[in-house]
C-alpha cells in the first residue's frame, strides 16, 4: 500500500504542525497549505512539503488538488479567536466559513477518501455542561456560528456526494508552539507571556468562569486516526479534557509553576459562557482512551518551552471592523 497523500490546512499553526509532525513520523506525504498569518515558518516540518497561500485562493486550491490527488484533507486552517469574532464578523466568515466551504467543493469534485475537521466546543454556546454531541447547539459568537454551519455543510455533503468525514469539537488546547503573543485568544499562552514580561495578567470578569484545558499531545492521536475508524466516519467527537478550572485558579496554578506572585487585572466583563467543559465517553469509547495529561504537568512542558523564547510583543489584530463595545483592554 502506498503512502497516502494528504493535504494539511494550516499546518505551520499550533495544532496543524503537530499533526504534520505524526503524520510524517509514521510515513504519509504531507502538503501543507498555510498563509502564515497565525502560523510560523519555524513549526514547519521539514520533511513535508510547503506552500504559502490562502483556503480563499480558489484557483490555487485547484492547482494543488489537481497536482497531488490527495487522498485525506485535515482541514485545520482557522482563525479561533472566539471572543474577538463578534467585532471581525466579516474576516471571520470569509476565513472560517466560505474557506472551509472551499475545501469541502474541492473534497467532492476530487473523490477525497476523507475530510477531518477540526470544529470548537464554541458550536454549543450555553449549553447544559458537560456538554454532550448529540446536544442541539446554539453558538453565540460568530466563531461558533462559522464552525457549526461548516459541520452541516458537511453532514449535507456526506447525505449527497458521500464525502466521508469525521468532525472534532476541541476546546481550550494549549502547550508548545502556541502563538502567545495573541492578546485575544488562548488564555494559558496570554498568562505565561504576561508573567515573563512582568505584567499583570488581565481577566475579565471575577475570573470564576470555568475552562477544562486540554494539552496538546493529548489531541493528535485522534485527529490522525480518524481516517482509520469505521466508526468516526461521519461522526462527531469532542476533544479535550475532562476536568475543568477557574480561570483564577488557573493563574494561580500557571504562577506557581512559573514560581512568581501573580499581579492581576480585574477588567469589565465579556459576553462569554461561564462554564465551557464537555463529555468525552464517546471519543474514548471509539478511540480507545484511556485519560488526559493533567493541567500541572501540561503546563510545566508548555512553560519549559516557553522560556527557552523571549517574551513575545503582543500582536493587535489590524483589520478590527467594529469598534462598538469592544473591551477597552484590546484597544490599548
Amino acid at each position: 500500500m502506498r503512502p497516502k497523500i494528504i493535504l494539511v490546512t494550516g499546518g505551520a499553526g499550533f495544532i496543524g504542525s503537530h499533526v504534520v509532525d505524526s503524520l510524517i513520523s509514521s510515513g504519509q506525504t504531507v502538503v501543507i497549505l498555510d498563509d502564515l498569518s497565525g502560523g510560523f515558518i519555524k513549526n514547519i516540518n521539514s520533511k513535508a512539503k510547503f506552500v504559502k497561500g490562502s483556503i480563499n485562493d480558489v484557483k490555487l486550491l485547484d492547482t494543488l488538488f489537481n497536482k497531488y490527488l490527495f487522498d485525506y484533507v485535515y482541514h485545520l486552517a482557522a482563525y479561533a479567536a472566539e471572543g474577538l469574532s463578534p467585532f471581525i464578523r466579516e474576516f471571520n466568515y470569509k476565513n472560517n466559513l466560505l474557506g472551509s466551504i472551499n475545501l469541502i467543493n474541492r473534497a467532492i469534485k476530487f473523490k477525497i477518501k476523507h475530510f477531518v475537521f477540526t470544529s470548537s466546543i464554541a458550536v454549543y454556546g450555553k449549553n447544559q455542561v458537560p456538554m454532550i454531541e448529540d446536544q442541539e447547539p446554539h453558538p453565540e459568537d460568530p466563531y461558533g456560528i462559522a464552525k457549526y454551519a461548516v459541520e452541516l455543510d458537511l453532514h449535507q455533503a456526506g447525505r449527497q456526494f458521500g464525502l466521508k468525514y469525521t468532525i472534532f469539537r476541541p476546546h481550550n488546547v494549549y502547550g508548545e508552539r502556541q502563538n502567545i503573543a495573541d492578546p485575544y485568544r488562548n488564555v494559558i499562552g496570554i498568562f505565561i507571556n504576561k508573567i515573563r514580561s512582568k505584567k499583570p495578567l488581565p481577566i475579565f470578569g471575577n475570573g470564576m468562569q470555568k475552562r477544562a484545558f486540554t494539552y496538546i499531545k493529548d489531541i493528535i492521536d485522534p485527529l490522525i486516526r480518524a481516517p482509520y475508524v469505521k466508526e468516526a466516519s461521519n461522526s462527531i467527537f469532542n476533544l479535550g479534557s475532562d476536568k475543568p478550572y477557574t480561570i483564577l485558579d488557573t493563574a494561580k496554578l500557571i504562577a506557581r509553576v512559573m514560581n512568581v506572585t501573580p499581579q492581576y487585572v480585574f477588567l469589565k466583563p465579556r459576553l462569554e459562557a461561564s462554564e465551557v467543559f464537555s463529555d468525552h465517553k464517546k471519543l474514548k469509547k471509539i478511540f480507545n482512551i484511556a485519560g488526559n495529561t493533567s493541567l500541572d504537568s501540561g503546563l510545566r512542558k508548555m512553560v519549559a518551552w516557553a522560556i527557552k523564547n523571549k517574551p513575545k510583543a503582543s500582536r493587535k489584530f489590524q483589520r478590527i471592523e467594529i469598534l462598538e463595545n469592544l473591551p477597552e483592554y484590546w484597544l490599548k
